[in-house]
């Protein structure tokens, strides 16, 4: 069924855009007319434009993506309304008006159009890679195919919000020593460039020696000064740089494995993608999905190059009949809990169980360090603020000082 997009006004003059379905404009522009509402433009929306929108750089780009949160959230009220009774087509309809993302509303009404053409669920989630991850797309299939599709949505939603849970405390908790750094760095540079150098300006006619924090401070207040262009251009040229050299393959690798060996940092980032591999692997057999095919999937959600290949090839040796802990560990990348989970649960035949059990572990260590980490910067910055600062005091202190004494 066609979709289009529409341009109305209501009873009360106010205008409307969206997106509907109907058989013909004629029957669109009857829709909205029954809705009491007056269109005023009408454009058919085809496929392939839904699918592939052209790439257009646009510095507001980011806003225009699906969040993942609205992707959770439709997730659990789909959920709902499949669990109870309604038929899956009926309860993605109801959703579409309730969905704010307008490219989100666009997407659902094109997958209800796929599954109405007869194609499964999983094939129409398919067609939006680049909002529903390899994770979501399998487990509807399996749901799907073992007609426990509204337990499989009801699962997912749990590891969508657990996982959009984890992330808005981490971000919060990062919030206020990240502003902290940049309005720093930022009164820094301020005082470098412009303040120091017009108070400091006194001492360059002064025939006597000025004391050493005071030359270091002019020199580098007179770098600031005439190269602060420079010194930002610089910035900005190493983080595209940075950006560019990310995207390749050998760039990809070194930035990884950098962070693996950075003291502290590398185990909160190895217990992060061992948190997130252990719930997605875990819902994943629970659902009826092979340990190979589940394997396969969750190498590509890690968020590390050589975790993901870790998990790689310990696919390839399970496939040869070896045990999957045993398999893991030969990386020596994955923590020693997170082997000995896995061995119990093989043995128990409870792996499932035992990976959600380690997921929530390393989610709590991983959340239980953040805050600790930024309790103890926000004090650490102070401190350091405040050194810099009364360095910058002393050194523009001393010479008057001095000046004092020989005048006495």
């Amino acid at each position: 069924m066609p979709v289009y997009e529409y341009t109305a006004l209501d009873v009360k003059g106010k205008t409307l855009s969206g997106i509907l379905d109907a058989e013909s404009a004629q029957a669109a522009r009857q829709k909205l007319r029954a809705m009491r509402n007056y269109p005023v433009s009408l454009k058919e929306v085809s496929d392939k434009t839904a699918l592939k929108e052209p790439k257009r750089f646009t510095l507001f780009r980011p806003f225009k993506r699906i969040r993942s949160s609205d992707v959770s959230l439709m997730t659990r009220q789909l959920a709902t309304l499949v669990g109870a009774g309604f038929p899956l087509v009926s309860a993605i309809d109801s959703l579409i008006p309730q969905t704010k993302s307008h490219a989100f509303k666009r997407s659902l009404s094109h997958i209800k159009d796929s599954i109405v053409e007869g194609n499964s669920f999983a094939a129409a989630l398919g067609l939006y890679p680049e909002t529903f991850t390899p994770l979501f797309i399998n487990m509807v299939r399996a749901g799907e195919s073992s007609g426990t599709l509204e337990i499989v949505l009801d699962r997912l939603a749990d590891i969508t919000e657990k996982q959009q849970a984890l992330i808005q405390r981490i971000r919060s908790a990062l919030t206020y020593p990240i502003l902290m750094l940049i309005i720093g760095s930022l009164v820094l540079f301020t005082l470098l460039t412009f303040i120091v150098p017009s108070i400091t300006s006194i001492f360059t006619d002064m025939d006597q020696a000025l004391p050493g924090p005071t030359v270091f401070l002019l020199g580098l207040s007179g770098l600031f000064k005439s190269f602060w262009w420079a010194i930002l251009a610089g910035i900005i040229v190493l983080v595209i740089i940075l950006g560019q050299v990310k995207k390749t393959e050998k760039g990809r690798h070194a930035y990884d494995r950098t962070l693996l060996k950075l003291p502290g940092f590398g185990i909160l980032v190895k217990k992060l993608a061992v948190a997130r591999l252990s719930r997605t692997l875990g819902s994943l057999l629970e659902n009826g999905v092979t340990l190979l095919s589940s394997l396969e999937i969750v190498k590509n959600i890690a968020g590390n190059v050589l975790i993901s290949e870790a998990v790689e090839n310990a696919a390839r040796e399970v496939g040869k009949g070896q045990g999957l802990h045993q398999a893991l560990a030969g990386s020596q990348l994955f923590p020693l809990l997170f082997i000995q989970m896995v061995q119990v649960g093989e043995q128990s035949g409870e792996l499932e169980t035992m990976l959600n059990k380690v997921a929530d572990v390393f989610d709590n260590e991983v959340e239980s360090t953040i805050m600790s980490i930024t309790s103890l910067l926000e004090p650490l910055m102070i401190l350091g603020m405040g050194a810099i600062v009364g360095f910058i005091v002393l050194s523009i202190c001393l010479p008057i000082f001095e000046m004092n004494q020989l005048i006495m």
